[in-house]
């Protein structure tokens, strides 16, 4: 998808590491503490188009210190609870054969 891992807590994606950075999932009620933070989406070309994600990278002053990190993460877990999960896919049922 987009070429990193995903972090994931009890099935639900909060996070993602793509090129030696880590980004946290954001909502409506979560992306403006990530912007007055500093931090920025995460950006990658697609067809020759830019497309953003609802992530966000985590903070500079988060990335040495524990307790601000689980305060960060909490918020993208959150987001993601928030945020609408994909309909699982049926599973295509063999084919039958009628008889002639």
């Amino acid at each position: 998808m987009f070429g990193g891992a995903g972090l994931y807590r009890d099935g639900r994606m909060f996070g993602l590491v793509a090129s030696n950075e880590i980004y946290l999932k954001v909502d409506d009620e979560t992306v403006a503490r990530f912007k007055d933070a500093g931090s920025r989406p995460f950006v990658y070309e697609q067809k020759g188009k830019s497309a953003t994600m609802s992530y966000w990278r985590v903070p500079d002053d988060a990335l040495d210190d524990p307790d601000r990190m689980k305060v960060w993460a909490e918020l993208a877990y959150e987001a993601a609870l928030r945020a609408p999960q994909p309909k699982k896919r049926a599973k295509k049922q063999p084919r039958r054969r009628t008889k002639p």
